[in-house]
């Protein structure tokens, strides 16, 4: 159980430093056309709808693709 703890650690710390690489290359994940963010004077809401969409395509991939490289 701790190995596998560790290694969700690990790949949330390498999406992270991907995040971060993509913003200094210019990439605005997070900031897309179909991201939804509404501001009043004392209140923010924002609501990255396009920003899952891709994450989530992305994240579904690469999980099929490291599922079937390690199948038996």
């Amino acid at each position: 159980m701790g190995k596998v703890i560790f290694l969700i650690g690990l790949g949330i710390a390498f999406f992270g430093i991907l995040i971060l690489i993509a913003s200094r290359l210019g990439i605005p994940f997070g900031q897309f056309p179909g991201d939804f963010s509404w501001k009043t004077d004392n209140m923010s809401f924002y609501f990255p709808i396009a920003s899952s969409i891709i994450l989530s395509i992305i994240l579904t991939v690469i999980l099929n693709l490291a599922f079937w490289f390690f199948r038996k």
